[in-house]
Protein backbone atom coordinates (compact mmCIF):
# COMPACT_ATOMS: atom_id res chain seq x y z
CA UNK A 1 0.00 0.00 0.00
CA UNK A 2 1.40 3.33 -1.06
CA UNK A 3 2.01 5.96 1.61
CA UNK A 4 -0.14 9.13 1.43
CA UNK A 5 1.43 12.11 -0.27
CA UNK A 6 2.20 14.92 2.13
CA UNK A 7 1.28 18.38 0.95
CA UNK A 8 4.13 20.66 0.24
CA UNK A 9 5.06 23.51 2.53
CA UNK A 10 3.84 26.06 -0.02
CA UNK A 11 0.43 24.42 -0.20
CA UNK A 12 0.16 24.47 3.58
CA UNK A 13 0.99 28.19 3.68
CA UNK A 14 -1.59 28.90 0.97
CA UNK A 15 -4.28 27.02 2.89
CA UNK A 16 -3.33 28.77 6.09
CA UNK A 17 -3.52 32.17 4.38
CA UNK A 18 -6.96 31.38 2.97
CA UNK A 19 -8.22 30.33 6.38
CA UNK A 20 -6.77 33.46 8.00
CA UNK A 21 -8.39 35.72 5.40
CA UNK A 22 -11.75 34.00 5.77
CA UNK A 23 -11.50 34.11 9.59
CA UNK A 24 -10.65 37.82 9.62
CA UNK A 25 -13.50 38.53 7.20
CA UNK A 26 -15.96 36.56 9.33
CA UNK A 27 -14.84 38.24 12.55
CA UNK A 28 -15.10 41.67 10.93
CA UNK A 29 -18.57 40.94 9.52
CA UNK A 30 -20.05 39.06 12.47
CA UNK A 31 -18.44 40.91 15.37
CA UNK A 32 -16.69 44.03 14.14
CA UNK A 33 -19.39 45.65 12.00
CA UNK A 34 -22.26 45.18 14.54
CA UNK A 35 -20.02 46.41 17.34
CA UNK A 36 -18.98 49.46 15.33
CA UNK A 37 -22.58 50.12 14.27
CA UNK A 38 -23.86 49.90 17.83
CA UNK A 39 -21.15 52.06 19.38
CA UNK A 40 -21.43 54.82 16.75
CA UNK A 41 -25.21 54.96 16.26
CA UNK A 42 -27.19 58.08 17.16
CA UNK A 43 -29.02 57.55 20.43
CA UNK A 44 -32.73 58.20 20.04
CA UNK A 45 -34.97 57.69 23.04
CA UNK A 46 -38.51 56.57 22.30
CA UNK A 47 -41.07 59.32 21.68
CA UNK A 48 -44.88 59.04 21.80
CA UNK A 49 -45.29 59.47 18.04
CA UNK A 50 -48.75 57.90 17.96
CA UNK A 51 -50.09 60.27 20.64
CA UNK A 52 -48.50 63.26 18.90
CA UNK A 53 -50.01 62.30 15.54
CA UNK A 54 -53.45 62.17 17.17
CA UNK A 55 -53.02 65.78 18.31
CA UNK A 56 -52.87 66.88 14.67
CA UNK A 57 -56.63 66.33 14.52
CA UNK A 58 -57.92 68.72 17.16
CA UNK A 59 -61.61 68.48 18.03
CA UNK A 60 -62.17 70.44 21.23
CA UNK A 61 -65.03 69.73 23.60
CA UNK A 62 -65.69 72.95 25.55
CA UNK A 63 -68.11 72.51 28.42
CA UNK A 64 -69.59 75.49 30.28
CA UNK A 65 -71.44 74.92 33.58
CA UNK A 66 -74.57 77.10 33.57
CA UNK A 67 -76.92 77.47 36.51
CA UNK A 68 -80.39 78.98 36.03
CA UNK A 69 -82.13 79.99 39.25
CA UNK A 70 -85.83 80.80 39.27
CA UNK A 71 -86.85 83.35 41.87
CA UNK A 72 -90.18 83.93 43.59
CA UNK A 73 -93.03 84.75 41.29
CA UNK A 74 -91.58 83.30 38.09
CA UNK A 75 -92.85 79.69 38.13
CA UNK A 76 -96.15 78.29 39.33
CA UNK A 77 -96.27 75.56 41.97
CA UNK A 78 -96.97 72.95 39.30
CA UNK A 79 -94.06 74.15 37.16
CA UNK A 80 -91.72 74.10 40.16
CA UNK A 81 -92.73 70.55 40.93
CA UNK A 82 -91.94 69.39 37.39
CA UNK A 83 -88.77 71.45 37.02
CA UNK A 84 -85.93 69.12 35.84
CA UNK A 85 -82.63 69.25 37.66
CA UNK A 86 -80.47 69.56 34.55
CA UNK A 87 -80.36 69.94 30.77
CA UNK A 88 -77.86 70.59 28.01
CA UNK A 89 -77.35 72.49 24.79
CA UNK A 90 -74.74 71.78 22.11
CA UNK A 91 -73.37 73.56 19.09
CA UNK A 92 -70.71 71.93 16.93
CA UNK A 93 -68.42 73.99 14.70
CA UNK A 94 -66.15 72.31 12.12
CA UNK A 95 -63.52 74.74 10.84
CA UNK A 96 -61.66 72.24 8.63
CA UNK A 97 -60.96 68.52 8.45
CA UNK A 98 -58.37 68.77 11.25
CA UNK A 99 -59.82 71.47 13.51
CA UNK A 100 -63.18 72.03 15.15
CA UNK A 101 -64.90 72.44 18.50
CA UNK A 102 -68.16 71.67 20.22
CA UNK A 103 -69.79 74.18 22.58
CA UNK A 104 -71.48 72.10 25.27
CA UNK A 105 -73.57 73.95 27.86
CA UNK A 106 -74.47 71.87 30.91
CA UNK A 107 -77.48 73.62 32.44
CA UNK A 108 -78.71 73.08 35.98
CA UNK A 109 -82.13 74.36 37.08
CA UNK A 110 -83.18 75.16 40.63
CA UNK A 111 -85.36 77.40 42.79
CA UNK A 112 -83.75 80.29 44.66
CA UNK A 113 -83.03 79.67 48.33
CA UNK A 114 -84.37 81.79 51.17
CA UNK A 115 -81.02 83.54 51.57
CA UNK A 116 -80.91 84.40 47.87
CA UNK A 117 -84.45 85.76 47.99
CA UNK A 118 -83.43 88.03 50.85
CA UNK A 119 -80.50 89.45 48.89
CA UNK A 120 -82.75 90.07 45.90
CA UNK A 121 -84.83 92.36 48.10
CA UNK A 122 -81.91 94.82 48.27
CA UNK A 123 -82.47 98.18 46.55
CA UNK A 124 -79.96 97.86 43.65
CA UNK A 125 -78.53 95.17 41.44
CA UNK A 126 -75.02 96.07 42.57
CA UNK A 127 -75.92 95.47 46.20
CA UNK A 128 -77.65 92.20 45.36
CA UNK A 129 -74.68 91.03 43.29
CA UNK A 130 -72.24 91.81 46.10
CA UNK A 131 -74.42 90.01 48.65
CA UNK A 132 -74.80 86.93 46.44
CA UNK A 133 -71.04 86.87 45.96
CA UNK A 134 -70.63 86.42 49.68
CA UNK A 135 -72.97 83.41 49.56
CA UNK A 136 -71.32 81.72 46.57
CA UNK A 137 -68.27 82.92 44.64
CA UNK A 138 -68.77 80.46 41.79
CA UNK A 139 -66.19 78.39 39.94
CA UNK A 140 -63.99 79.67 37.14
CA UNK A 141 -65.79 79.38 33.83
CA UNK A 142 -69.26 78.97 35.34
CA UNK A 143 -72.25 81.23 34.72
CA UNK A 144 -75.25 81.82 37.01
CA UNK A 145 -78.46 83.38 35.74
CA UNK A 146 -81.18 84.60 38.10
CA UNK A 147 -84.59 84.71 36.44
CA UNK A 148 -86.68 87.51 37.97
CA UNK A 149 -90.32 88.35 37.47
CA UNK A 150 -91.30 91.48 35.58
CA UNK A 151 -92.63 92.95 38.81
CA UNK A 152 -89.19 92.88 40.45
CA UNK A 153 -88.31 96.24 41.96
CA UNK A 154 -84.67 95.85 40.86
CA UNK A 155 -85.46 96.45 37.20
CA UNK A 156 -85.87 100.03 36.15
CA UNK A 157 -87.64 101.01 32.97
CA UNK A 158 -85.88 99.85 29.80
CA UNK A 159 -83.61 97.27 31.48
CA UNK A 160 -84.15 93.57 30.79
CA UNK A 161 -80.73 92.10 31.63
CA UNK A 162 -78.17 93.16 34.22
CA UNK A 163 -74.71 91.54 34.04
CA UNK A 164 -72.75 92.03 37.23
CA UNK A 165 -69.01 92.18 37.84
CA UNK A 166 -68.89 88.57 39.01
CA UNK A 167 -70.18 85.40 37.33
CA UNK A 168 -73.90 86.06 37.50
CA UNK A 169 -76.56 87.95 35.62
CA UNK A 170 -80.14 88.94 36.34
CA UNK A 171 -82.72 88.40 33.61
CA UNK A 172 -86.28 89.74 33.53
CA UNK A 173 -88.57 87.14 32.04
CA UNK A 174 -92.33 86.72 32.02
CA UNK A 175 -93.14 83.02 32.35
CA UNK A 176 -96.46 81.72 31.13
CA UNK A 177 -97.45 79.85 34.29
CA UNK A 178 -100.06 77.85 32.41
CA UNK A 179 -97.57 76.46 29.91
CA UNK A 180 -95.70 73.17 30.24
CA UNK A 181 -92.31 73.45 31.91
CA UNK A 182 -90.58 71.90 28.85
CA UNK A 183 -91.84 74.73 26.64
CA UNK A 184 -90.89 77.33 29.23
CA UNK A 185 -87.31 76.04 29.44
CA UNK A 186 -86.98 75.78 25.67
CA UNK A 187 -88.02 79.39 25.18
CA UNK A 188 -85.93 80.57 28.12
CA UNK A 189 -82.76 78.85 26.86
CA UNK A 190 -83.11 80.66 23.55
CA UNK A 191 -83.56 84.00 25.33
CA UNK A 192 -80.55 83.65 27.65
CA UNK A 193 -78.19 82.29 24.99
CA UNK A 194 -76.85 85.77 24.21
CA UNK A 195 -76.33 86.42 27.94
CA UNK A 196 -74.31 83.20 28.33
CA UNK A 197 -72.18 83.96 25.28
CA UNK A 198 -71.53 87.47 26.57
CA UNK A 199 -70.25 86.15 29.90
CA UNK A 200 -68.48 83.08 28.51
CA UNK A 201 -66.73 82.17 25.27
CA UNK A 202 -68.50 82.42 21.95
CA UNK A 203 -67.86 80.96 18.53
CA UNK A 204 -65.89 83.98 17.35
CA UNK A 205 -63.55 83.95 20.38
CA UNK A 206 -62.76 80.24 20.06
CA UNK A 207 -62.22 80.56 16.31
CA UNK A 208 -59.79 83.43 16.96
CA UNK A 209 -57.87 81.28 19.46
CA UNK A 210 -57.62 78.56 16.78
CA UNK A 211 -56.39 81.04 14.15
CA UNK A 212 -52.99 79.33 13.78
CA UNK A 213 -54.67 76.17 12.50
CA UNK A 214 -57.24 77.60 10.10
CA UNK A 215 -57.05 79.74 6.94
CA UNK A 216 -57.13 83.50 7.23
CA UNK A 217 -60.25 83.56 5.05
CA UNK A 218 -62.34 82.58 8.11
CA UNK A 219 -61.94 86.11 9.53
CA UNK A 220 -63.08 89.56 8.55
CA UNK A 221 -60.89 92.64 8.85
CA UNK A 222 -62.10 93.55 12.34
CA UNK A 223 -61.48 90.04 13.68
CA UNK A 224 -57.98 90.00 12.18
CA UNK A 225 -57.18 93.32 13.86
CA UNK A 226 -58.29 91.94 17.22
CA UNK A 227 -56.23 88.76 16.74
CA UNK A 228 -53.08 90.63 15.74
CA UNK A 229 -53.45 93.28 18.43
CA UNK A 230 -53.28 91.08 21.53
CA UNK A 231 -50.06 89.54 22.80
CA UNK A 232 -49.66 85.80 22.47
CA UNK A 233 -49.93 83.67 25.59
CA UNK A 234 -46.78 83.79 27.72
CA UNK A 235 -45.81 82.74 31.27
CA UNK A 236 -44.98 86.35 32.04
CA UNK A 237 -45.08 89.94 30.81
CA UNK A 238 -43.00 93.02 31.59
CA UNK A 239 -44.72 96.41 31.71
CA UNK A 240 -42.58 99.51 31.17
CA UNK A 241 -43.96 103.02 31.67
CA UNK A 242 -41.81 105.72 30.08
CA UNK A 243 -42.09 109.48 30.34
CA UNK A 244 -40.63 111.24 27.29
CA UNK A 245 -39.41 114.76 27.94
CA UNK A 246 -38.03 116.13 24.65
CA UNK A 247 -37.15 119.54 26.12
CA UNK A 248 -36.01 119.28 29.78
CA UNK A 249 -34.67 122.85 29.62
CA UNK A 250 -38.23 124.12 29.22
CA UNK A 251 -40.23 121.47 31.08
CA UNK A 252 -39.77 120.10 34.58
CA UNK A 253 -42.17 117.15 34.53
CA UNK A 254 -43.35 115.43 37.68
CA UNK A 255 -45.31 112.18 37.45
CA UNK A 256 -46.08 110.04 40.46
CA UNK A 257 -45.92 106.79 38.52
CA UNK A 258 -45.29 104.60 41.54
CA UNK A 259 -48.46 105.63 43.37
CA UNK A 260 -50.53 105.69 40.17
CA UNK A 261 -49.37 102.22 39.20
CA UNK A 262 -50.25 100.82 42.61
CA UNK A 263 -53.68 102.41 42.50
CA UNK A 264 -54.76 101.74 38.90
CA UNK A 265 -52.55 99.05 37.34
CA UNK A 266 -51.66 96.70 40.19
CA UNK A 267 -55.27 95.68 41.04
CA UNK A 268 -55.74 94.76 37.38
CA UNK A 269 -52.51 92.72 37.36
CA UNK A 270 -53.51 91.00 40.62
CA UNK A 271 -56.76 89.99 38.95
CA UNK A 272 -54.76 88.57 36.04
CA UNK A 273 -52.37 86.64 38.29
CA UNK A 274 -53.87 83.26 37.25
CA UNK A 275 -53.02 84.09 33.63
CA UNK A 276 -49.36 85.11 33.94
CA UNK A 277 -46.73 86.80 36.08
CA UNK A 278 -46.21 90.53 35.66
CA UNK A 279 -43.41 92.93 36.48
CA UNK A 280 -43.68 96.73 36.33
CA UNK A 281 -40.95 99.33 35.93
CA UNK A 282 -40.72 102.95 34.84
CA UNK A 283 -38.21 105.38 33.40
CA UNK A 284 -37.83 108.97 32.25
CA UNK A 285 -36.15 109.66 28.91
CA UNK A 286 -34.80 113.15 28.27
CA UNK A 287 -34.40 114.63 24.81
CA UNK A 288 -36.52 111.82 23.39
CA UNK A 289 -38.39 112.93 20.28
CA UNK A 290 -41.00 111.10 18.23
CA UNK A 291 -39.06 111.32 14.98
CA UNK A 292 -41.99 112.75 13.01
CA UNK A 293 -42.51 116.44 12.44
CA UNK A 294 -46.14 117.31 13.18
CA UNK A 295 -48.18 119.39 10.75
CA UNK A 296 -49.37 122.83 11.82
CA UNK A 297 -53.09 123.51 11.41
CA UNK A 298 -53.89 127.20 11.13
CA UNK A 299 -57.61 126.85 11.78
CA UNK A 300 -57.04 125.50 15.28
CA UNK A 301 -53.54 126.90 15.93
CA UNK A 302 -52.38 123.43 16.87
CA UNK A 303 -50.10 120.70 15.57
CA UNK A 304 -51.41 117.47 14.12
CA UNK A 305 -50.17 113.89 13.95
CA UNK A 306 -52.34 112.02 11.46
CA UNK A 307 -52.87 108.28 11.38
CA UNK A 308 -50.49 107.77 8.44
CA UNK A 309 -47.54 109.11 10.47
CA UNK A 310 -48.17 107.08 13.60
CA UNK A 311 -46.26 103.95 12.46
CA UNK A 312 -43.14 106.13 12.02
CA UNK A 313 -43.37 107.46 15.56
CA UNK A 314 -42.37 104.27 17.35
CA UNK A 315 -39.04 103.30 15.75
CA UNK A 316 -36.95 106.33 16.88
CA UNK A 317 -38.28 106.02 20.42
CA UNK A 318 -37.97 102.24 20.66
CA UNK A 319 -34.22 102.41 20.12
CA UNK A 320 -33.90 104.30 23.40
CA UNK A 321 -36.23 102.21 25.53
CA UNK A 322 -33.79 99.33 26.01
CA UNK A 323 -36.25 97.20 27.96
CA UNK A 324 -36.96 94.40 25.49
CA UNK A 325 -33.32 93.34 25.20
CA UNK A 326 -33.08 92.69 28.95
CA UNK A 327 -36.29 90.71 29.30
CA UNK A 328 -37.12 87.05 28.76
CA UNK A 329 -40.83 87.84 28.42
CA UNK A 330 -42.80 90.09 26.06
CA UNK A 331 -42.53 93.76 26.98
CA UNK A 332 -45.56 96.06 26.95
CA UNK A 333 -44.42 99.64 26.45
CA UNK A 334 -46.55 102.57 27.61
CA UNK A 335 -45.15 105.95 26.62
CA UNK A 336 -46.30 109.36 27.84
CA UNK A 337 -45.03 112.07 25.52
CA UNK A 338 -45.14 115.74 26.48
CA UNK A 339 -44.51 117.82 23.33
CA UNK A 340 -42.10 120.72 23.20
CA UNK A 341 -43.33 124.28 23.71
CA UNK A 342 -43.02 125.12 20.00
CA UNK A 343 -45.03 121.98 19.03
CA UNK A 344 -47.86 122.49 21.50
CA UNK A 345 -50.66 121.68 21.56
CA UNK A 346 -50.20 118.41 19.66
CA UNK A 347 -53.25 116.36 18.69
CA UNK A 348 -53.68 112.92 17.06
CA UNK A 349 -56.10 112.52 14.17
CA UNK A 350 -57.68 109.25 13.08
CA UNK A 351 -58.13 108.05 9.48
CA UNK A 352 -61.28 110.14 9.13
CA UNK A 353 -59.48 113.33 10.10
CA UNK A 354 -61.15 113.54 13.52
CA UNK A 355 -59.29 114.17 16.73
CA UNK A 356 -58.81 111.13 18.95
CA UNK A 357 -60.53 111.97 22.27
CA UNK A 358 -57.85 110.26 24.38
CA UNK A 359 -55.02 111.76 22.27
CA UNK A 360 -53.42 108.31 22.30
CA UNK A 361 -52.89 105.29 20.08
CA UNK A 362 -51.62 101.76 20.51
CA UNK A 363 -49.46 99.47 18.40
CA UNK A 364 -50.38 95.75 18.14
CA UNK A 365 -48.24 93.52 20.35
CA UNK A 366 -46.01 96.42 21.34
CA UNK A 367 -47.76 98.97 23.56
CA UNK A 368 -49.31 102.41 23.52
CA UNK A 369 -48.36 106.10 23.31
CA UNK A 370 -50.26 109.02 24.78
CA UNK A 371 -49.60 112.68 23.99
CA UNK A 372 -50.04 114.90 27.05
CA UNK A 373 -50.48 118.57 26.23
CA UNK A 374 -49.45 121.22 28.69
CA UNK A 375 -51.54 124.37 29.02
CA UNK A 376 -49.05 127.21 28.67
CA UNK A 377 -51.63 129.98 29.07
CA UNK A 378 -50.47 132.34 31.78
CA UNK A 379 -47.12 130.57 32.11
CA UNK A 380 -45.19 132.39 29.38
CA UNK A 381 -43.71 134.81 31.92
CA UNK A 382 -42.51 132.08 34.24
CA UNK A 383 -38.90 131.08 34.44
CA UNK A 384 -37.86 127.98 32.57
CA UNK A 385 -38.03 125.10 33.16
CA UNK A 386 -41.75 125.25 33.93
CA UNK A 387 -42.81 122.80 36.64
CA UNK A 388 -45.68 120.56 35.51
CA UNK A 389 -47.56 118.06 37.68
CA UNK A 390 -49.05 115.47 35.35
CA UNK A 391 -52.64 114.39 35.94
CA UNK A 392 -52.04 110.67 36.50
CA UNK A 393 -55.75 109.80 36.69
CA UNK A 394 -56.21 110.88 33.08
CA UNK A 395 -53.04 109.06 31.99
CA UNK A 396 -53.73 105.79 33.80
CA UNK A 397 -57.27 105.54 32.47
CA UNK A 398 -55.84 105.54 28.94
CA UNK A 399 -53.00 103.13 29.74
CA UNK A 400 -55.36 100.70 31.50
CA UNK A 401 -57.67 100.68 28.47
CA UNK A 402 -54.70 99.98 26.18
CA UNK A 403 -53.44 97.26 28.54
CA UNK A 404 -56.81 95.50 28.42
CA UNK A 405 -56.75 95.49 24.61
CA UNK A 406 -53.16 94.24 24.44
CA UNK A 407 -53.99 91.39 26.82
CA UNK A 408 -56.87 90.31 24.59
CA UNK A 409 -59.75 91.75 26.63
CA UNK A 410 -61.86 93.40 23.97
CA UNK A 411 -64.76 95.73 24.58
CA UNK A 412 -68.04 93.86 24.96
CA UNK A 413 -70.95 94.95 22.82
CA UNK A 414 -74.37 93.96 24.15
CA UNK A 415 -77.89 94.42 22.79
CA UNK A 416 -80.17 97.21 23.87
CA UNK A 417 -81.73 96.94 27.32
CA UNK A 418 -78.60 95.20 28.64
CA UNK A 419 -76.59 96.79 31.46
CA UNK A 420 -72.96 95.90 32.19
CA UNK A 421 -71.64 96.68 35.65
CA UNK A 422 -68.38 98.63 35.76
CA UNK A 423 -65.46 96.45 36.94
CA UNK A 424 -64.46 99.15 39.41
CA UNK A 425 -60.94 99.46 40.76
CA UNK A 426 -60.04 95.92 39.64
CA UNK A 427 -60.31 96.94 36.00
CA UNK A 428 -61.58 93.46 35.15
CA UNK A 429 -64.75 91.52 35.93
CA UNK A 430 -64.72 87.85 36.91
CA UNK A 431 -66.48 86.77 33.74
CA UNK A 432 -64.03 88.78 31.60
CA UNK A 433 -61.24 86.86 33.31
CA UNK A 434 -63.02 83.60 32.51
CA UNK A 435 -63.37 84.57 28.85
CA UNK A 436 -59.65 85.32 28.71
CA UNK A 437 -58.82 81.97 30.34
CA UNK A 438 -61.00 80.13 27.81
CA UNK A 439 -59.17 81.81 24.94
CA UNK A 440 -55.71 81.34 26.45
CA UNK A 441 -56.37 77.66 27.19
CA UNK A 442 -57.40 76.97 23.61
CA UNK A 443 -54.48 79.06 22.32
CA UNK A 444 -52.03 77.11 24.51
CA UNK A 445 -53.42 73.80 23.26
CA UNK A 446 -53.01 74.94 19.65
CA UNK A 447 -49.44 76.08 20.32
CA UNK A 448 -48.49 72.80 21.99
CA UNK A 449 -50.00 70.64 19.23
CA UNK A 450 -48.14 72.68 16.61
CA UNK A 451 -44.85 72.51 18.53
CA UNK A 452 -45.02 68.78 19.21
CA UNK A 453 -46.10 67.96 15.66
CA UNK A 454 -43.26 70.04 14.23
CA UNK A 455 -40.78 68.43 16.62
CA UNK A 456 -41.91 64.92 15.68
CA UNK A 457 -41.62 65.72 11.97
CA UNK A 458 -38.16 67.23 12.46
CA UNK A 459 -36.84 64.24 14.39
CA UNK A 460 -38.37 61.84 11.88
CA UNK A 461 -36.79 63.56 8.88
CA UNK A 462 -33.32 64.13 10.36
CA UNK A 463 -32.12 60.82 11.70
CA UNK A 464 -28.79 61.99 13.12
CA UNK A 465 -30.35 64.20 15.83
CA UNK A 466 -29.74 62.72 19.25
CA UNK A 467 -32.83 62.27 21.45
CA UNK A 468 -31.57 61.98 25.00
CA UNK A 469 -33.54 60.73 27.99
CA UNK A 470 -33.58 64.26 29.37
CA UNK A 471 -35.75 65.22 26.38
CA UNK A 472 -37.95 62.14 26.32
CA UNK A 473 -38.09 59.42 28.95
CA UNK A 474 -40.81 56.88 29.45
CA UNK A 475 -43.26 58.80 31.58
CA UNK A 476 -46.66 57.18 32.09
CA UNK A 477 -49.50 58.84 30.20
CA UNK A 478 -52.88 59.58 31.82
CA UNK A 479 -54.64 56.47 33.01
CA UNK A 480 -51.50 54.62 34.11
CA UNK A 481 -50.32 53.94 37.64
CA UNK A 482 -47.40 56.33 37.58
CA UNK A 483 -46.87 58.11 40.88
CA UNK A 484 -44.40 60.64 39.61
CA UNK A 485 -45.16 64.30 40.12
CA UNK A 486 -44.98 66.71 37.25
CA UNK A 487 -44.91 69.79 39.42
CA UNK A 488 -41.99 72.06 40.13
CA UNK A 489 -38.81 72.94 38.24
CA UNK A 490 -36.52 70.40 39.90
CA UNK A 491 -36.73 68.03 36.96
CA UNK A 492 -35.00 70.47 34.63
CA UNK A 493 -35.54 69.42 31.04
CA UNK A 494 -36.34 65.78 31.89
CA UNK A 495 -39.49 64.13 30.67
CA UNK A 496 -40.43 67.15 28.58
CA UNK A 497 -41.99 65.52 25.53
CA UNK A 498 -43.96 62.91 27.45
CA UNK A 499 -44.83 65.53 30.04
CA UNK A 500 -46.16 67.86 27.32
CA UNK A 501 -48.27 65.10 25.76
CA UNK A 502 -49.58 64.07 29.16
CA UNK A 503 -50.41 67.65 30.15
CA UNK A 504 -52.18 68.46 26.90
CA UNK A 505 -54.34 65.36 27.23
CA UNK A 506 -55.20 66.41 30.78
CA UNK A 507 -56.11 69.90 29.53
CA UNK A 508 -58.41 68.44 26.89
CA UNK A 509 -60.14 66.19 29.41
CA UNK A 510 -60.56 69.06 31.89
CA UNK A 511 -62.11 71.25 29.19
CA UNK A 512 -64.50 68.43 28.42
CA UNK A 513 -65.40 68.24 32.12
CA UNK A 514 -65.94 72.01 32.36
CA UNK A 515 -63.12 72.60 34.85
CA UNK A 516 -61.54 75.70 33.35
CA UNK A 517 -59.03 76.40 36.11
CA UNK A 518 -57.39 72.96 35.90
CA UNK A 519 -57.53 72.95 32.10
CA UNK A 520 -55.68 76.27 31.93
CA UNK A 521 -53.00 75.17 34.40
CA UNK A 522 -52.45 71.93 32.46
CA UNK A 523 -52.18 73.87 29.20
CA UNK A 524 -49.57 76.19 30.75
CA UNK A 525 -47.55 73.18 31.87
CA UNK A 526 -47.86 71.62 28.43
CA UNK A 527 -46.67 74.71 26.59
CA UNK A 528 -43.70 75.09 28.94
CA UNK A 529 -42.63 71.47 28.47
CA UNK A 530 -43.09 71.52 24.70
CA UNK A 531 -41.01 74.68 24.32
CA UNK A 532 -38.23 73.25 26.49
CA UNK A 533 -38.21 70.06 24.45
CA UNK A 534 -38.21 71.86 21.09
CA UNK A 535 -35.33 74.18 22.02
CA UNK A 536 -33.33 71.67 24.06
CA UNK A 537 -29.61 72.10 23.17
CA UNK A 538 -29.07 68.34 22.96
CA UNK A 539 -31.19 68.22 19.80
CA UNK A 540 -28.67 70.32 17.89
CA UNK A 541 -25.17 69.09 18.64
CA UNK A 542 -25.16 66.48 15.83
CA UNK A 543 -27.41 68.40 13.47
CA UNK A 544 -24.40 69.62 11.45
CA UNK A 545 -22.65 66.20 11.27
CA UNK A 546 -24.13 64.77 8.04
CA UNK A 547 -23.41 61.39 6.45
CA UNK A 548 -20.75 62.66 4.03
CA UNK A 549 -18.65 63.80 7.00
CA UNK A 550 -19.06 60.38 8.58
CA UNK A 551 -17.63 58.77 5.45
CA UNK A 552 -14.73 61.24 5.49
CA UNK A 553 -13.90 60.12 9.04
CA UNK A 554 -14.44 56.36 8.79
CA UNK A 555 -13.03 55.61 5.29
CA UNK A 556 -9.38 56.35 6.27
CA UNK A 557 -9.89 54.05 9.27
CA UNK A 558 -11.52 51.05 7.58
CA UNK A 559 -10.14 51.22 4.01
CA UNK A 560 -6.56 50.06 4.78
CA UNK A 561 -7.96 47.03 6.59
CA UNK A 562 -10.85 46.31 4.24
CA UNK A 563 -8.87 46.35 0.94
CA UNK A 564 -6.55 43.39 1.74
CA UNK A 565 -9.48 41.36 3.15
CA UNK A 566 -11.67 42.01 0.11
CA UNK A 567 -8.81 41.25 -2.34
CA UNK A 568 -8.00 38.03 -0.49
CA UNK A 569 -11.62 36.92 -0.59
CA UNK A 570 -11.82 37.70 -4.32
CA UNK A 571 -8.65 35.70 -4.96
CA UNK A 572 -9.98 32.74 -2.92
CA UNK A 573 -13.27 32.92 -4.81
CA UNK A 574 -11.51 32.95 -8.19
CA UNK A 575 -9.20 30.01 -7.28
CA UNK A 576 -12.13 27.99 -5.97
CA UNK A 577 -14.11 28.71 -9.13
CA UNK A 578 -11.13 27.71 -11.37
CA UNK A 579 -10.61 24.49 -9.43
CA UNK A 580 -14.28 23.53 -9.84
CA UNK A 581 -14.12 24.16 -13.59
CA UNK A 582 -10.95 22.03 -13.85
CA UNK A 583 -12.61 19.16 -11.98
CA UNK A 584 -15.57 19.31 -14.35
CA UNK A 585 -13.26 19.05 -17.40
CA UNK A 586 -11.49 15.95 -15.96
Amino acid sequence: MAAPVKPSLAAVEVTRGKRAAISIALISAVLGLPLWWKTTETYRAALPYSEISQLDTLQLQLTVPVEIIFTKGTLSVEQQRKLPSSGSKDKEVLLNSHTGFNCHYVIKYRIASIGEEETLALPTFKDADEALQQLDKGDLGSVSLYILAETSALFTEGIHVYIGKYRRAFVKYAVDQTDRIENVLRTLNTKVQSVIQTMSFNEKAVTAALSDRIPITHFNIEDLENIRRAFKSSPGYDLTFSLLNPDPKSLDLNWNISSASEQYIQPFLDKLSPVANFSVDSQILFYAVLGVTPRFEKSTSSYILNANNLPHVINPVEARLGSSAASLYPVLNFLLYVPEYFHSPLHIQDKDGKRVPTNAFHSPRWGGIMVYNVDYNGQEDQEFPIHIDINMVQVMEVFLTQLRLLMGISKVYVPDKYVLENPGTDGLTDWELDKLLWSRTVENIVTVTTTLTSLAQLLDQIGNIVINDNVASEVALPGSNSSRSHCGDSQGAQEEVYHAVSSIQIALSELDAGRLEYAFQASKTAISSSEKAFFDPSLLHLLYFPDDQKFAIYIPLFLPMAVPIILSLLKIFKESRSKKEANKIE
